[in-house]
């Protein structure tokens, strides 16, 4: 019997997509013997309600750069194709009805781990998925009671101090961020003069 395949997805903002987000991905492909990762640019964030997005043509071609060469790696659009706002739930029911008998694991980060109560019907989703966290070490953020009593994979991430919010500011304030990007999104936020503007513009 062909054993069933092991699918990660990775969804979050990606404003921008930036190197920790594909040291994570790597990692979690080798150390959790996953098939394929999807990556999912969420179409409406519901909880990044204090400021702009960048259009979502724009960061899911960001990560269409960041992605390429690692076939393993694949797009998954179906938050950018859905109206309404962005929740895990739908994209990975979505994905579970059209494609029956896979492994799904869910990869967040341990910021998202720490909120992860607050999400559209968390519950039904940790049913329906493999919950993967990536755990930098040292660093432990306090997480809801219930939450913590659900099983969950720790992915072991290096030390990587590098955040959105923190690439954001750094190009509104004139500073370079070739080395926290992949070299292909440097290029395309630099084309596009994204982020150099007021933050939210």
């Amino acid at each position: 019997m062909k054993p069933a395949k092991r699918i990660g997805l990775f969804g979050g903002s990606f404003d921008p997509v930036h190197n920790a987000h594909v040291a994570l991905a790597r990692l979690a492909l080798d150390r959790m013997q996953l098939d394929e990762l999807r990556w999912i640019p969420a179409g409406r964030p519901w909880q990044k309600k204090d400021r702009e997005i960048t259009p979502a043509s724009q960061r899911e071609a960001m990560v269409a750069l960041a992605i390429q060469g690692e076939p393993r790696f694949k797009l998954e659009r179906c938050e950018l194709e859905r109206s309404g706002p962005s929740y895990m739930l739908d994209t990975v029911r979505e994905l579970q009805a059209a494609e029956s008998g896979a492994q799904w694991f869910l990869i967040v980060g341990q910021d998202q781990y720490a909120s992860l109560h607050t999400w559209h019907g968390w519950q039904e989703l940790l049913r329906l998925v493999t919950l993967a966290v990536a755990n930098r070490p040292g660093a432990h953020a306090p997480v809801n009671a219930e939450l913590a009593r659900v099983p969950h994979v720790e992915v072991a991430l290096p030390m990587m101090d590098v955040s959105s919010t923190e690439l954001r500011q750094r190009i509104a304030a004139g500073q370079g961020v070739d080395d926290l990007v992949p070299a292909a999104v440097a290029r395309y936020i630099d084309q596009h003069h994204l982020y150099s503007g007021p933050p939210g513009s």
